[in-house]
């Protein structure tokens, strides 16, 4: 059996791992569009890669999720938190709890789990094939036969972990295999106030803050920076993140009240 796996990143490499477990036998390859793999695993975290959140429990961690958390409860019954810990020191990456219960590798750096993915990869015969930018999958017969500029892969299985895309353009190779995408809305994203005089205050950071957007239930709480362009920070990060589609439908036009 063959195995794709679309995109670099942690999750790609995560699939492929697990397909390699479950499937020995398997021809498992990687395919990545860029020459970089596991960019967003160094950036993470301020460049020590938050792992996990340590919370006991499948309810309580769905709740942690913008969206799609009865979803998630249901996948986490197959591997959740806890399980990625256990994987993660079996394979000899220690893990350090904050307070806070922020999951980090005791390193604090970041390049710990990525050797830990490329080494396991490499020991179990993963294939990776970089500049692989797929343009098009089709299904014939049985077969997925995946094309790029540099050349086409066939494939009896295909496991797509491209991450989120800005635009539903991101989604376009998978038209043609009938998968219902919904619409994309940027998420996580800090607020442009070009008109506001608060911005003179730029660089100043309120640490215990509530931001609540007007005529709706979205609150945030956390640290606040204000910046040149508007304001940053957590709180502002929260809203943004729990609000996306919400924020979307209006246009991105919206008061905010601050508790400071």
């Amino acid at each position: 059996m063959k195995i794709a796996i679309i995109g670099g990143g942690a999750a790609g490499f995560f699939a492929a791992l697990s397909a390699k477990e479950h499937f020995p036998k398997a021809e498992v390859v990687i395919l990545e569009k860029t020459t970089k793999l596991l960019a967003k695993v160094k950036v993470s975290g301020g460049g020590r890669c938050n792992v996990t959140n340590a919370c006991d429990g499948n309810k309580l961690l769905s709740t942690f999720y913008p969206r799609g958390e009865h979803f998630l409860r249901k996948a986490f019954e197959q591997f959740n938190n806890q399980d990625m810990m256990r994987w993660l020191e079996e394979r000899n990456v220690a893990l350090k709890i904050y307070p806070d219960n922020c999951v980090f590798p005791r390193s604090n750096d970041s390049q710990s789990i990525i050797d830990c993915f490329l080494s396991n990869a490499l020991k179990t015969g993963i294939e990776i094939k970089t500049q692989f930018n797929v343009d098009k999958i089709i299904r014939v017969n049985e077969l997925f036969h995946i094309s790029s500029l540099n050349g086409q892969y066939l494939a009896d299985r295909v496991v797509i972990t491209i991450g989120g895309q800005p635009k539903i353009k991101g989604f376009d190779v998978l038209l043609n295999l009938g998968v219902t995408i919904v619409p994309p809305v940027p998420s996580l994203f800090t607020f442009n106030m070009p008109d506001d005089p608060i911005r003179e205050l730029m660089g100043n950071v309120v640490e215990n803050v509530q931001v609540k957007v007007e005529g709706t239930k979205l609150l945030g709480k956390g640290p606040l920076l204000v910046t040149h362009w508007g304001m940053s920070g957590p709180a502002i990060l929260q809203l943004s993140a729990w609000g996306a589609r919400i924020l979307e439908e209006r246009n991105y036009n919206f008061s905010i009240l601050v508790n400071w």
